[in-house]
């Protein structure tokens, strides 16, 4: 991989889509993850205005640690590089509050989970119309066309997405030629919507080198039963979540009126 050509080429490709949109800049939610960082310091590079979002909801301390400690970094090295928090979790609190109660708090754990989501969303619009910004999106090839692991018009509600083309160890590689903080480089990925540390592979089953294996099988046109041991269970794992996760990755179904009707 052409790290130092690929990294050209996205901030030239981020710069020119800003200047045909007419935007002025980006806005970006920062987490403390590898995705975040990287393309955070790729807008960066652009020269263009950078607003740096933090939106802690009940996160947790060692995330939030390495999301100042990234935009710290940024700021000392781009000088077009600013930052805004936004203070979420009384907001979502109070929306919790504001639903209807559930008998079993377990059943409703992913839907706030999403919630935190589309909160986050949100103020990056917010933030984004303010100012004339474009929204960048932090999702990788994996997560955007793979396993659909985001949240529909969360996460996933994004005006551009300059490292979607990009495997998760691409976005690795990038970072450590970016000079992205070590700390960020060794933490194990996260999504940060459960106000704990669980990580992504522990919520998927698999790591992204075995999603990636079992993306590259899929489009081999391999099949289960060519699998045993580990490796079907990664490839079960990534053709299920492909399969479920294709309301996401497909543009939204439209019912259209026979002409006869009209």
């Amino acid at each position: 991989m052409q790290t130092e050509k690929i990294i050209d080429h996205i901030v030239n490709w981020l710069k020119e889509y800003a200047h045909k949109s007419g935007s002025k800049g980006f806005v970006i939610g920062v987490s403390g993850g590898i995705d975040s960082a990287v393309t955070a310091t790729l807008c960066a590079k652009t020269g263009l205005p950078l607003l740096c979002l933090h939106m802690p909801i009940h996160q947790a301390e060692n995330q939030l640690n390495r999301a100042n400690n990234h935009v710290n970094w940024l700021q000392k090295n781009y000088l077009n590089v600013s930052v805004e928090s936004v203070a979420l979790t009384p907001v979502f609190d109070s929306l919790v509050t504001a639903f209807p109660a559930v008998k079993n708090e377990e059943e409703r754990f992913m839907s706030l989970a999403n919630t935190r989501a589309r909160l986050r969303m949100t103020s990056l619009y917010y933030f984004a119309a303010l100012h004339g910004y474009l929204v960048a999106g932090t999702g990788n090839k994996v997560e955007d066309f793979g396993v659909g692991f985001y949240t529909k018009y969360g996460d996933g509600g994004v005006d551009l997405s300059p490292i979607a083309d990009l495997l998760k160890t691409e976005v690795f590689a990038l970072g450590k030629a970016l000079g992205v903080n070590e700390e960020i480089l060794e933490a194990a990925p996260t999504d940060g919507l459960w106000g704990d540390h669980r990580t992504d592979e522990d919520q998927i089953g698999a790591s992204y080198p075995e999603l990636e294996w079992a993306m590259k099988m899929q489009d081999l046109g391999k099949k289960l039963a060519d699998f045993s041991g580990r490796e079907a269970t990664v490839y079960e794992i990534y053709t299920r979540l492909n399969r479920n996760n294709q309301h996401k990755m497909n543009p939204i179904p439209v019912c259209e009126i026979p002409k006869e009707l009209l």
